[in-house]
């Protein structure tokens, strides 16, 4: 039986391996977490001892074929429950992830399947996160560019934010920015930020920092993967 605190960490050897590519490294763990790194790498030495992830000093974690579907089995639950909250419960986008963290350990498989059932099975969340299905296999991931990436001219689709601030995904609302808005960059200035043009003509000025969890497609790439899905 594993503690809400082993199944977070799992989570985020996941999350980290699927951004990277790479191991994950234990101060990119405990930046997640919001935790030291010595905490991080005490908590990681309990998981590989019960052979959740394999650890190599210096080269970061990853998870074993058991860690990964505790992760998956996790990320579905949290998925699946902001997707309810937004849908049935009328939930803003920025207020289901902390809502979902409380939940996501406590619910049976029975309440996952009925939840699921009751929302026709998504396959992504309301940030735009593809959602596991029930049969916990790795979730095969399009590649994504960031719009602080795109220049003066491009004309880009949000497919998912990774933002979790609650103020700032409620700034990114109020201008109409979620995923599937069409955007075209209209000026990056050298201050650190960004200006987009909405399909309604209207422009949004949205700060690096925020831009940097902007995943999007070009118009070109989106059509694709709308084609072949």
């Amino acid at each position: 039986m594993l503690s809400a605190k082993m199944e977070d960490y799992l989570k985020a050897v996941y999350e980290v391996q699927q951004r990277t590519g790479e191991p994950a490294s234990t101060s990119a763990i405990a930046e997640l977490l919001d935790v030291t790194p010595p905490t991080a790498t005490s908590m990681m030495e309990k998981l590989a001892e019960r052979g959740f992830v394999e650890r190599e000093k210096y080269s970061g974690a990853e998870l074993t074929e058991e860690g990964e579907a505790v992760a998956l089995e996790v990320i579905r639950h949290h998925r699946l429950l902001e997707t309810y909250l937004a849908e049935q419960l009328d939930y803003s986008w920025s207020e289901v992830h902390e809502e979902a963290d409380r939940l996501e350990h406590h619910i049976s498989e029975e309440f996952e399947r009925r939840v699921a059932e009751t929302l026709d099975d998504p396959t992504v969340d309301p940030h735009g996160d593809p959602i596991p299905a029930d049969t916990l296999e790795p979730v095969e991931e399009a590649p994504d560019s960031t719009l602080i990436e795109h220049g003066e001219g491009d004309t880009v689709v949000v497919h998912r934010v990774r933002d979790r601030d609650p103020e700032e995904l409620d700034y990114l609302e109020a201008h109409g920015i979620s995923p599937g808005t069409e955007l075209v960059v209209e000026e990056v200035a050298p201050i650190g930020m960004l200006t987009v043009e909405l399909p309604d003509g209207d422009t949004v000025s949205v700060p690096d920092e925020i831009a940097s969890t902007i995943y999007v497609r070009t118009v070109d790439g989106a059509a694709d993967i709308e084609r072949l899905a």
